[in-house]
């Protein structure tokens, strides 16, 4: 037997258990199923609820089975009437107080409380004096409170200090006075913040958007993934009569574990906002009006073939949103280059382009995100990683807390992260001339040397402190984030992260905007790429050139608005001469600008696949019916190319359409980039466009159409230059 491992018997069942480990550690992977209510597998050990006591031989009392170590020899009884006996007196005592509202509680029908209730309570109560009551707080638009109904399991607690990083709730008050309440009442705000709605084990905490909606037994389950970033978050969508009613974590232990972000959760009210485009749209006579479906699309082809006969396929460009589908994005780089066109890209808040030919052929983090954990030294730039991806922000915490991984920023702006930080440098004049800085520092603490690609500069103590950080322990990672995607000098940036990265013996990664940046490469959605990565023979014109330039006509794939979407600015689409809209949302600029508008399904309404920032393809079918007259886009897409009788749209799903995809692109690994990007010459630097920061719910159509994330403190924000 290893020294690390010793022999207990649960039930008469001989198990190996790992030292240190409790009992409820050791029977939950055997399916040995200890009642429980405060432990919960990613917070520490409370034992305060008293649920899972257990009898231990020899033990004078029942002992609690999340807080009691295993031992060489340790005879342990889950059911023996000793065991069960104190598990229906700690019942007895939670119902003490708790009031009998089943049929009106959100939580009814998955509520840990009623079903335990069914096995070890009685039918009736052995108390009568009278039951407290708890006055209810509010804590934002996001969770509601029925504070009578708590239990003091104090997970919500635990989840504040441990995952937050700061405690939003607390317990006041002693013995039978005590609750669980903010300290000064005040919302929470934390971008992870309603994840204390899943962990509640009670009707106490609530998802307040769903309140009085629905029951759990009347909802169908479908698996999503989030389309707000690039991490890749597995969901869960709960349908009642076809309409999505609220979102719940989907267990992934190697990309979200058991969370999801605010906007995960809430962002689908984006889907019914008032913005949706229910039936195809014409503008006749200056005005957009409702058409059907033949009429729009032969509208739509016929000025496309128009603009094409009078200026050449190249007078179109196609500019698509980084959270379309892995299948829409497909067709839609076909239909562009089968249409003449390679102008297409889905870069839109990018103004940089100048290293694009170097990239590898998907930007991507660089590692697995499960092994985010596991660093020891990480360097984050140009990134407010909270708001940009808050998961990996998450992910980020964990290594430095548990990890003792030395964590260190050079960001634009003083932004707050909730453990401790190595280092932080703020770059008031040139992000550019900083992180060079910091190169030629690590350089110096490494002896070695860095290529001509790198420009000389003179590290200060910031800098040398930041390249420390980042050359701590053996598993080191550089990420470059949106905010220096948006940078106007971000080839600069890449070659240097580049080089600093080969240097140090670190990751590079590289955070795209949307959720399916990596998936837009794969599918040939770049001016510069064919699907699954090969070179394109004639590079088109990239989103920020295609805007400048004021082509003839745009076609425009996903929800996007001109304002907030796109770096080079909406003006070249009020000039053109025709412009095609695929979109699900009636955007400001939309409205304003476009001639024909499909009225596309969002990602919840259709079958898709979303490419993560680890190179994961993640697939799931539609959760919701299409609102209004609304379809697919990549059926859309296929009937285009059809009207305009180009080859190669045959595609009667889109499975078929994804499994095309991957048979062109293999195995889709990604290839070493950090050497070619290190050594990349770059052309002249292009007129800077404005730097932009976007607030956490303002990055795409769902999340601005929310009405609970905008009611919330981050929702009040807008767009700022840095």
């Amino acid at each position: 037997m290893s020294e690390d491992l010793v022999n207990i018997e649960v039930n008469g069942v001989a198990l190996k258990a790992r030292k240190g480990q409790m009992i409820m550690q050791v029977t939950d992977p055997a399916g040995i199923y200890i009642p429980r209510f405060c432990y919960h597998e990613k917070l520490s050990v409370a034992a305060n609820c008293r649920m899972c006591l257990v009898e231990v031989e020899k033990a004078p009392k029942p002992l609690p089975a999340c807080a009691t170590p295993v031992a060489e020899g340790m005879k342990i009884f889950t059911k023996s009437p000793k065991a069960v006996a104190a598990q229906r007196a700690t019942m007895e005592f939670l119902l003490i107080n708790h009031p009998l509202d089943c049929p009106i509680c959100d939580q009814g029908g998955e509520c840990e409380l009623q079903d335990l209730a069914v096995g070890y309570g009685r039918d009736v109560s052995r108390f009568a004096e009278r039951k407290r009551v708890v006055r209810d707080q509010s804590l934002g638009p996001l969770v509601s409170t029925d504070m009578t109904r708590c239990i003091h399991c104090t997970r919500c607690v635990r989840f504040g200090q441990e995952i937050q990083g700061y405690p939003d709730l607390g317990a006041i008050g002693r013995g039978e006075n005590m609750k669980i309440s903010t300290y000064v009442e005040r919302s929470i705000d934390h971008e992870l913040s309603a994840n204390i709605i899943d962990l509640c084990p009670v009707g106490a905490l609530n998802n307040k958007p769903f309140r009085y909606h629905g029951r759990s037994w009347e909802m169908t389950q479908h698996a999503l993934v989030s389309p707000h970033d690039g991490f890749g978050t597995n969901v869960y969508a709960h349908s009642l009569r076809g309409r999505i009613m609220r979102v719940v974590p989907r267990d992934n232990e190697a990309v979200n574990e058991t969370w999801i972000a605010d906007r995960d959760r809430f962002g689908f009210e984006g889907i019914y906002a008032e913005q949706r485009i229910e039936r195809p749209l014409l503008r006749v006579d200056g005005a957009l009006r409702p058409v059907d479906w033949q009429v729009a699309l032969t509208a739509a082809a016929e000025g496309l073939a128009k603009v094409k006969a009078a200026h050449g396929g190249g007078a179109i460009g196609y500019l698509a949103s980084p959270s379309a589908t892995l299948e829409e994005l497909y067709l839609f780089s076909n239909l562009a280059r089968e249409h003449g066109s390679n102008h297409v890209d889905h870069r839109l808040r990018q103004g940089d382009f100048r290293a694009q030919g170097y990239e590898g052929h998907y930007p991507a983090l660089g590692l697995p995100i499960a092994e985010v954990d596991r660093l020891e030294g990480v360097l984050v730039v140009g990134s407010h990683l909270r708001q940009e991806m808050p998961m990996l922000a998450h992910r980020l915490r964990k290594a430095a807390v548990k990890g003792g991984a030395r964590v260190a920023f050079l960001n634009p702006q003083r932004f707050e992260y909730l453990f401790p930080v190595a280092a932080y440098a703020i770059s008031e004049r040139d992000l550019v001339a900083d992180l060079a800085a910091v190169a030629q520092a690590a350089a110096t603490l490494t002896g070695k040397t860095l290529g001509a690609t790198v420009p000389a500069a003179n590290p200060g103590e910031a800098h040398r402190a930041l390249a420390a950080a980042l050359m701590n322990g053996e598993r080191r990672a550089l990420l470059l984030g949106t905010l220096a995607q948006r940078h106007p000098a971000y080839a600069e940036l890449q070659v240097i992260a580049a080089a600093l990265a080969e240097l140090a013996g670190a990751s590079l990664g590289l955070l795209a905007e949307g959720a399916n940046a990596a998936g837009a490469h794969l599918a040939g959605a770049v001016p510069h790429r064919l699907a699954g990565g090969a070179g394109a023979p004639r590079p088109g014109m990239d989103a920020r050139a295609m805007l400048e330039a004021r082509l003839p006509a745009y076609v425009l794939l996903g929800a996007i608005e001109p304002a907030t979407d796109l770096a080079a600015g909406g003006e070249a689409l009020a000039s053109a001469e025709f412009v095609v809209a695929v979109s699900s949302h009636l955007t400001e600029g939309l409205a304003a600008n476009a001639h024909v508008i499909l009225p596309a399904g969002t990602f919840a309404e259709t079958a898709g696949t979303y490419v993560n920032v680890e190179g994961r393809w993640q697939s799931w079918n539609g959760a919701a019916k299409a609102v209004g007259e609304s379809r697919p886009a990549w059926k859309i897409l296929r009937v285009l190319a059809n009207l305009l009788n180009l080859p190669g749209f045959e595609f009667e799903s889109a499975e078929e359409v994804r499994e095309a995809l991957a048979g062109i692109c293999g195995d889709r690994a990604e290839p070493e980039t950090r050497g070619a990007l290190a050594a990349a010459a770059l052309a002249p630097r292009a007129p800077a466009l404005p730097w932009m920061t976007l607030p956490i719910y303002q990055v795409d159509a769902l999340v601005r159409g929310s009405a609970a994330l905008s009611k919330t403190k981050d929702g009040q924000l807008a767009r700022s230059v840095i």
